[in-house]
């Protein structure tokens, strides 16, 4: 296409300005000749109604002003009649006269604007005045009143006086109407001047309107439509790939994109390049991938690309495998179900993941992850499918030998809990012997030396705490095993902490210790074993009475959370160790052992709580108590279910007072 360069001034100057001025342009143009047009009909139209206005006016002047002679001429008549006879009928065109003078002659004054025709007009109206007035009289002297013979020479001389006045208001009328007459041939050329004039001006709007949009279309075409046709082409050229005609360098908004699509055709050319320089890198990375077999597939499932890591796991060459269905990786008792499931699942879904066996080319077996994408294009058309399978054998097989591991130790803690239980059932019965001949001999301590009773305290004490040992032995040998029995039953919180409080009193005292008890103000009813929610209790009781050395109290107290009853033990001690904290429920476990070797213990007591409270559908743990600046203190908590019958009470607390002996 050949290149568009305005050689004059005019028109180069024309097209650099933007598209909005030129669209004006093309709209103004007819728009303003279209309402030169249309204010040139109005204005003739307005003159040719005043014209024609003026001679409707000049009609009515002529008809108002017979209708005034008329009037009174057949009043005159009527008066005439009546002083001759009398009778009253003949005063009715008299009556008519004065009832329809009045509005005519408003009419009148109202449409004369000539000021020859108002002139006349005044004198008119005068020789009415006086018509009226003497018609008036010639009724009133009519009508009696008077002597008879002034009375007649009176109405001769009216009448004659009417008459007279009538026929010089018959010659004002005919005066007024000449001269209407004159104005009303003016008036009647004028609106003849004015439609000539009217069809002139339309004639010469039809033409400037012509010539306007000649003018328009002629601007149109030179500054956008040839120019338009010139992008036209080249965006054809762009779909193409070719290279683009060069265009005109003019500043309008046309000239600017023809300035882009220039510098877009230059990227776009570019971008391939990369594009291209960038598929060919991938393909390169794809195909030495060695651990990953990355590869696409048809839409119908067949191989359309391997790489060098689907040849190593899978055995097969490229020049073997491209155009073979997938399904061919599969082993024969999933071929004909798995490989389509797999496919409708990524159609469905976009991407499909599978693990389990595949055969190589060998016909050996593996164990892969497989990972289908499907490949869409912009519209959401399919075109492919992107396959990235991984050999995991190495992976299964530490899997497998973790899942062999994690089954005998199983069965070496089952061996454990077993070994344990039968142990502790053979020691209990020589340890109830020794205990029964301990009691025997401290029957008779008295008898005894002084170092034979402390020898005697020795091996009870020693026996107690073995015994102690092998019940809590036995207890978590039996959780653990799952053969312990629990008594679920509904009962009062209150009460069962009541009871502990008396049990623990004495044991806190003998340290030292305050024990104060906090009880909720009404009735808080549990479903859990009663025997083992004491013994938890009692236990956690028995630690805080141990372990707090450097403080003054021990708290027991409950409260209510959603649905489970909150049962807290809190001292004000020196609290745990956080190190120290995720070690607390571990079993043979005695936290700071080397500081507390004065203190006695088997290390079971939290195990077993915990164990106890979670078989019993509840939680336990632990969390520093912060009673004062610098003293953490310690707060252990277990919580129980709360019965489904039982009335949920408030959380408000009563303390009650333990007095110290």
């Amino acid at each position: 296409m050949p290149e568009l360069r305005p050689s004059a001034a005019p028109l180069r100057f024309w097209a650099d300005r933007p598209l909005a001025i030129k669209g004006l342009v093309f709209i103004a143009i007819p728009l303003a000749i279209l309402f030169a047009a249309l204010a040139s009909l109005y204005l003739s139209s307005t003159a040719e109604e005043r014209a024609e206005a003026d001679v409707r006016r000049a009609f009515a002047i002529q008809r108002d002003t017979y209708q005034v002679h008329a009037l009174l001429s057949q009043a005159a008549a009527g008066v005439r009649g009546y002083a001759l006879t009398g009778e009253d009928r003949f005063l009715e065109p008299y009556s008519v006269a004065e009832r329809e003078l009045a509005p005519t002659i408003q009419r009148l004054d109202e449409a004369i604007e000539d000021p020859g025709v108002r002139n006349e007009y005044a004198t008119l109206t005068n020789l009415v005045d006086a018509k009226r007035q003497g018609l008036g009289e010639i009724v009133r002297v009519s009508r009696g009143g008077e002597d008879p013979a002034s009375s007649r020479a009176v109405l001769e001389a009216e009448l004659s006086a009417s008459r007279d006045v009538l026929e010089r208001l018959g010659s004002q009328v005919d005066v007024i109407q000449r001269r209407e007459a004159v104005l009303l041939d003016q008036r009647r050329a004028r609106v003849d001047e004015v439609r000539s004039r009217f069809l002139l001006l339309t004639a010469i709007s039809a033409l400037l309107g012509l010539l306007g949009s000649i003018a328009a279309v002629y601007l149109f075409s030179t500054g956008i439509v040839r120019r338009v046709r010139v992008l036209e082409g080249n965006a054809e050229r762009l779909a193409k790939g070719e290279r683009l005609d060069e265009l005109p360098d003019e500043a309008d908004e046309i000239g600017r994109l023809a300035q882009r699509l220039g510098r877009a055709s230059a990227l776009l050319r570019a971008r391939e390049k990369e594009l291209s320089e960038s598929e060919e890198r991938f393909r390169l990375v794809v195909d030495r991938v060695r651990d990953y077999g990355i590869f696409a597939l048809d839409t119908e499932g067949r191989v359309a690309t391997w790489n060098l890591g689907a040849e190593r796991i899978k055995g097969w060459q490229a020049s073997e495998i491209l155009g073979r269905h997938f399904s061919s990786f599969y082993p024969p008792e999933t071929r004909d179900f798995l490989p389509q499931q797999i496919i409708d699942r990524a159609i469905h879904d976009g991407s499909a993941e599978d693990e389990g066996w595949r055969v190589r080319r060998d016909g050996t077996r593996f164990w892969a992850n497989v990972v289908i994408t499907a490949l869409r294009d912009g519209k959401g058309t399919l075109r492919g499918f992107a396959k990235v399978t991984r050999d995991m054998s190495e992976r299964r097989r530490t899997e497998e030998e973790l899942r062999t591991a994690q089954d005998e130790a199983i069965a070496a803690s089952r061996a454990k809990t077993a070994l344990l239980s039968r142990t502790s059932h053979e020691l209990r019965t020589p340890m109830n012997a020794i205990l029964g001949f301990g009691q025997l001999l401290e029957i008779d301590e008295e008898n005894f030396a002084p170092h034979h009773r402390s020898a005697v305290t020795q091996i009870m004490k020693a026996g107690r705490h073995l015994l102690s040992l092998i019940n809590d032995l036995l207890d978590i040998s039996s959780i653990e095993a799952g053969v312990s029995e629990l008594a679920i039953e509904s009962f009062d919180l209150h009460e069962l902490l009541a009871e502990v409080h008396s049990i623990g009193l004495p044991l806190v005292k003998q340290s030292g210790l305050a024990f104060s008890l906090d009880l909720p103000e009404r009735e808080v009813v549990v479903s859990a074993d009663k025997r083992r929610a004491l013994q938890v209790v009692l236990n956690l009781i028995g630690n805080s009475a141990k372990y707090n050395r450097t403080g003054k109290a021990v708290r027991l107290s409950s409260r209510i959370e959603k649905h489970m009853a909150i049962v807290e033990v809190e001292d004000d001690g020196p609290g745990i160790d956080p190190p120290d904290v995720p070690r607390l429920f571990t079993a043979f476990d005695r936290l700071g052992e080397q500081n507390r070797s004065a203190t006695e213990g088997t290390g079971l007591g939290l195990a077993l709580s915990r164990s106890l409270v979670e078989s019993m559908k509840g939680k336990i743990g632990y969390e520093p108590a912060s009673t004062g600046p610098g003293r953490l203190g310690a707060r252990f908590w277990f919580s129980l279910p709360l019965a489904v019958d039982a009335t949920t009470p408030t959380s408000t607390l009563t303390p009650i007072e333990v007095p110290e002996e």
